[in-house]
Parts: structure tokens; C-alpha cells; sequence
């Protein structure tokens, strides 16, 4: 079996297993309508229901499986890059907090705009593509100064960086285990619907089969084969700025990953009769939804991913920075919601999107 992918190349066997995860991720998180930003909403208003319901079970299926591949020794953290080297909590901090704020303006996290884009939504769509362009100038264009300046407020390195080195050998799985058994109690509690709750642990193993995969592919490349999973904001810029810049775009995971998401969630739309062209209107703001964009965009790369990026598939291999952001973007979106939701526009209080 190795010796076809072998055959196949590199770069195809990155685009596939970028591409079958997103599948996976697409089609689920489509049907689940997972978002950070409903979860934090119905969390700081005090009415913990289904959408919250939803983003524990994902974080804790991706959480739990995650260490599972750890505790076996079947995912070699000591080649994740967001365990190793130095990373920025001063990133995590400020770039987190600014996200969370920018997917309340926006109505929705940067996979969140992905997948809706693929139900016809064309302000998720607008809204992803200023995402996109935000964060490629904060990589390398305009706005990489400040990004690198704000990073080197606060750096870490060393063990600083995974907070697994601070646990016994099974710390990681137990705690991953307790954080399932939290979220599926929960999911009970709400009286979350079966299928919903199969989308949700769906859409979480996808974020464990991107770890395993790299790392599947790592084990036996002779090439240096970057091991990670489901991220959305570097991986569109990547994805844009290739179709923009050359005739042939780099094959990587991060560029399968993409479309995959698109495609899942077109074709689960499509399927349940859920697709439908959406466009800006007088009452859906389109300055709120291009200023959460930009926001969005120069935060998740200050941070180091976004809600999902950072926030489940960081936080599922427990790196520190991860977990800081995450919890960022927590706090930021409820003081976003509490601005911008309750005590102005209150239209901008219903669905994500």
C-alpha cells in the first residue's frame, strides 16, 4: 500500500488526505452547524442549548481521539509545530481576542463562513474571501509588521509550549475523557436531536483523522512532511494566493483541506435541500461583516489559527498557545456579543450568517 502512494508522489497524497478531511469536515460541521460563535453566544446569555451542545461534543470527540493517538505513540508530538520551537502568548492573547470579536461582526468563525459559502451564502462568501486577503497581508504584506511586533511581546519555548509535559503519561487521554463525558452529558441534557449529535462527533474526528493522516504520511516520506490538521485561515490564504499567482497551486494539505470543505458542505446542502443563494441585504450590515473579516483574518494569523485552527485542533494536541487563544476568543466574543448583539444592533442576534 505505501509503495502506491509512494508512486503517487507527495504532493498528491497531500492533497488527498487534505481533501478526504475536508470531505469529512465539510459535509458534518454543514449538517451540524457547528460555530463558535453560536456556542459563546448562548453561553454568555446564560442559555446553554443545542449550539453549545454541539461545540463541546466536537472539541471533546477531536480532544479525546487526538490523545488517543498520542497515548499509543501512533502521533509523534515531537513533530507538531505548534509543540516545538517558540510560539507567542502574547499572539494568543491579542490575536484571539481580536478574532472573537470579528466572528461576532461577521456572524460566524472562518470554517463557519467556509462551510456556509458552500450552502450559497454569498456574504459568508464575500466575508471569507476579505478573511482570506486579511490574512495574507498579515503574513507578508502590509500588515506583517505589526503582527510580528505584537508577537514578540510574549514568546514561549520548551516545555512552555505543551502543556502535556505538565501531566503523567495518561493526563492528556484522562483528561480528554472527562471533557467527553462532560459533553455528551450535556448533549443529553439539551435533548440534542441523534443525528445532530453523529455530525458533531463526525465533524470532530475529522480534526483527529488530519492528525493521523500527516502523521501516516510523515512516517514514511522521505521528504520533511509537515504533520497538522483541519486550519482554515493560513490554508485559505494559501489556497487563494495560488490560484491568483500560478497557473499550478502547491500541492498541500492545506489546499486540499479548502475545497474539500466547500465541496462537503455544498454536496450535504444539496442533498437536504439546504442550499439556497444568500445575499447582503439593508439589515444585515455588510461594514459589520468586512470589518469581522479583516479582523478575523489579522487575528487568526496572530494567533496562530483560528476557532478551529487554534482553538480544536491546537488545543486537541494541548499546546499551550492553542488553549490561550481559544480561551481569548471565548471571553472576546462574549464582550463582542455584549457591545454589538445586546445593547446595539439586536437584529444581529440571529442566525449565524
Amino acid at each position: 500500500m505505501i509503495e502506491y502512494f509512494e508512486q503517487l508522489g507527495d504532493g498528491n497524497v497531500l492533497l488527498l488526505t487534505g481533501l478526504v478531511t475536508g470531505l469529512i469536515f465539510g459535509i458534518f460541521a454543514q449538517q451540524s452547524s457547528f460555530c463558535l460563535r453560536s456556542a459563546t453566544i448562548e453561553f454568555w446569555n446564560g442559555k446553554a442549548g443545542e449550539k453549545l451542545a454541539i461545540w463541546l461534543l466536537v472539541f471533546g470527540t477531536a480532544f479525546f481521539l487526538t490523545q488517543l493517538q498520542v497515548f499509543s505513540g501512533s502521533l509523534d508530538t515531537s513533530v507538531i509545530r505548534q509543540l516545538n520551537g517558540s510560539g507567542s502568548l502574547s499572539g494568543a492573547v491579542i490575536g484571539g481576542t481580536v478574532f472573537g470579536i470579528g466572528m461576532i461582526l461577521s456572524r460566524g468563525c472562518a470554517s463557519r463562513l467556509l462551510v456556509l459559502s458552500g450552502t450559497g451564502n454569498l456574504r459568508a462568501l464575500t466575508a471569507g474571501l476579505v478573511l482570506t486577503v486579511a490574512a495574507q497581508a498579515s503574513l507578508t504584506g502590509a500588515l506583517s509588521p505589526l503582527r510580528e511586533w505584537l508577537s514578540s511581546l510574549w514568546l514561549i519555548s520548551g516545555n512552555e509550549r505543551n502543556l502535556g509535559t505538565w501531566l503523567p503519561l495518561w493526563g492528556g487521554l484522562a483528561l480528554s475523557g472527562t471533557f467527553v463525558l462532560v459533553a455528551v452529558a450535556d448533549a443529553f441534557k439539551t435533548g440534542i436531536r441523534p443525528w445532530i449529535f453523529l455530525a458533531s462527533v463526525m465533524t470532530g474526528l475529522a480534526v483527529a483523522l488530519g492528525w493521523y493522516l500527516t502523521n501516516w504520511h510523515h512516517s514514511w516520506s522521505f521528504e520533511v512532511i509537515p504533520v497538522q490538521s483541519v486550519s482554515f485561515t493560513g490554508p485559505s490564504a494559501d489556497t487563494l494566493m495560488g490560484l491568483i499567482n500560478s497557473p499550478n497551486i502547491e500541492k498541500t494539505f492545506g489546499t486540499g483541506l479548502v475545497p474539500g470543505v466547500f465541496a462537503g458542505s455544498f454536496l450535504a446542502a444539496f442533498v437536504t435541500g439546504q442550499f439556497r443563494i444568500q445575499s447582503f441585504t439593508a439589515d444585515t450590515g455588510t461594514f459589520r461583516y468586512m470589518a469581522g473579516a479583516v479582523m478575523m483574518g489579522f487575528g487568526g494569523m496572530l494567533a496562530g489559527g483560528c476557532a478551529v485552527g487554534a482553538g480544536v485542533t491546537g488545543g486537541a494536541v494541548l499546546a499551550t498557545t492553542a488553549w490561550v487563544a481559544l480561551l481569548s476568543m471565548w471571553i472576546s466574543a462574549g464582550l463582542g456579543d455584549l457591545l454589538f448583539n445586546r445593547t446595539g444592533n439586536k437584529a444581529a442576534s440571529g442566525s449565524p450568517a
